[in-house]
């Protein structure tokens, strides 16, 4: 399992600035057919492109839990923006 961190960044949309979550999420990346769990992206791509591993694109699957923080009422925004 790994994890990809959250993030609070900004969009301009329709001349308004509003807030864009990316929620942290817990990943889960195995070989279904060996049941090896890989620590990242990147070691399952070397799997796969390693012409002495079996191993297929089919054969990994990715499991993902997503953690939603709870935003506050009255986030930020570019018309309600204390911040600025």
């Amino acid at each position: 399992m790994f994890i990809e961190e959250s993030e609070i960044s900004h969009t301009i949309i329709d001349g308004k600035k509003i807030p864009v979550l990316k929620c942290k999420t817990e990943v889960v990346l195995r070989n279904k057919n060996t049941n090896y769990e890989y620590s990242s992206d990147q070691e399952a791509e070397d799997d796969i492109a390693d012409p002495n591993s079996p191993t297929q694109r089919e054969f990994v699957v990715r499991s993902v839990k997503i953690k939603v923080a709870a935003m506050p009422l009255g986030a930020a925004s570019e018309e309600n923006d204390d911040n600025k």
